[in-house]
């Protein structure tokens, strides 16, 4: 294996280390621009290898933003896969009406022959593979859909198995002898394949988020007692790890989301002259409650009332109150842990 670039900005002029950083990485990856902030220190450090069809690169840089525009897409035909694996610091990849956070550990895919921007609000370092887009075996419209989305090993499924087995197959490429280098190059561009075709097909964040949520609001989800995060990561074929993150991405999590649910259910259910006969307790039981202490004292933490004089109020203010207008504030619902009541 040949070294195909070596490049480092913490000799250079000041004023020559833009123009040679963008060099480095236009000659590396594929034609780019680097823009950094001026007056914020940065360092650029590129190494890249080169085995048959595949590069494997180190870059270190920040902060700046890489850009891949229309006008360089236009200008160097090549139409590579580029995929990166965030070893330290974090970055922020946008194509396709996307936008990938990545974090040491997560890997995204970008593909050449469309626009991209990197963004890198720090000092941060990742690893960069680079093969033609015909070895990934994927039709254009899964290219597509697998652009600028997370990958990383929380996640149920191939990847989970294969990333850290990816990790470890690159490392030993510089420790192998030529003959082995072949067969872990070939070996690395199958993971690749194989976990881009994964991910391709799997719904896109927002629809997973919108998926799991709509399950849950049903009532015979939210009223179960006995309801855990790993069921509902079960459920869904993800792993628990992974559920917790997409929680947290909403700014919330998986017991305090469910909990407020069950209180706006069993609030509404409160409101209805049809229930005025179902004890409280019942209501309570219905909605997963499985004590009617813990239900009133959370009840009263996020509307500011007892259950009791939520019912009376709500009989006062008539459709008003059945229409989902309770008095005060919902109050952020602390995180539970299982069960979910």
């Amino acid at each position: 294996m040949l070294t195909a670039v070596t490049c480092s900005t913490r000799d250079l002029a000041p004023g020559d280390r833009v123009v040679s950083w963008q060099r480095a990485l236009s000659r590396t990856f594929v034609d780019v621009e680097v823009t950094v902030e001026p007056g914020r220190p940065w360092t650029g450090e590129l190494t890249a290898e080169r085995l048959g069809a595949l590069q494997i690169a180190t870059e270190e840089f920040g902060p700046g933003t890489i850009l891949r525009g229309a006008r360089s897409v236009t200008a160097d035909p090549r139409t590579h896969i580029l995929v990166r694996r965030q070893l330290e610091g974090t970055a922020l990849l946008l194509q396709d009406g996307r936008t990938a956070e990545l974090h040491p550990g997560s890997l995204a895919f970008h593909d050449a022959r469309r626009p991209y921007r990197i963004l890198l609000p720090e000092r941060q370092r990742a690893r960069i593979l680079m093969v033609p887009r015909a070895l990934l075996r994927l039709e254009e419209r899964q290219l597509h859909a697998l652009t600028a989305t997370v990958v990383d090993d929380t996640g149920a499924g191939a990847a989970g198995l294969l990333l850290p087995l990816l990790d470890g197959l690159v490392d030993e490429v510089a420790r192998a002898t030529a003959h082995g280098r072949e067969q872990l190059a070939r070996t690395v561009v199958e993971i690749l394949a194989t976990v881009a075709l994964e991910q391709s097909a799997r719904p896109p964040e927002p629809a997973l988020w919108e998926r799991i949520t709509a399950s849950l609001q049903a009532q015979a989800r939210l009223g179960d007692p006995g309801l855990t995060p790993q069921d509902i990561a079960d459920r869904h074929a993800i792993s628990l790890r992974y559920l917790h993150r997409l929680f947290q991405r909403h700014g919330t999590t998986v017991g305090a989301w469910v909990r407020t649910r069950r209180l706006a259910a069993a609030r509404e259910e409160l409101a209805r002259p049809g229930a005025a006969h179902r004890p409280i307790a019942v209501v309570a039981a219905r909605w997963g409650f499985t004590s009617p202490a813990h239900f009133s004292r959370a009840f009263r933490e996020t509307y500011g009332m007892s259950p009791t004089q939520w019912r009376t109020a709500a009989a006062e203010l008539g459709p008003t109150a059945r229409s989902g207008d309770a008095p005060g504030p919902i109050a952020p619902a602390p995180g539970l842990h299982a069960p979910l009541s």
